[in-house]
């Protein structure tokens, strides 16, 4: 244990050691940030399927409030040549 702690007393060795936890410090931090980007990016695919979704829903319940009542709201409209 006293080699270790002689060869860690020396300058050199202390200037290595504190650039090694820069560098795994640095590592580190992009690590997390890659990951933070990933799930960002899963987040915004959710809410661009959940729009496409919630905007087809609209679309239904639009086409569901303009639909004919009856068979013959029905044939009325089909004989006035509305859709």
């Amino acid at each position: 244990m006293g080699f270790i702690t002689a060869i860690l007393a020396s300058g050199p060795a202390r200037k290595a050691l504190g650039l090694l936890l820069a560098a795994i410090t640095i590592a580190l931090f992009l690590l997390s940030f890659r990951r933070t980007g990933e799930r960002t990016g899963r987040l915004v695919e959710r809410l661009q399927t959940s729009e496409k979704t919630h905007e087809i829903h609209r679309q239904m319940l639009d086409a569901a409030s303009r639909r004919p009542a009856d068979r013959d709201a029905l044939a009325r409209r089909l004989r006035d040549g509305r859709l």
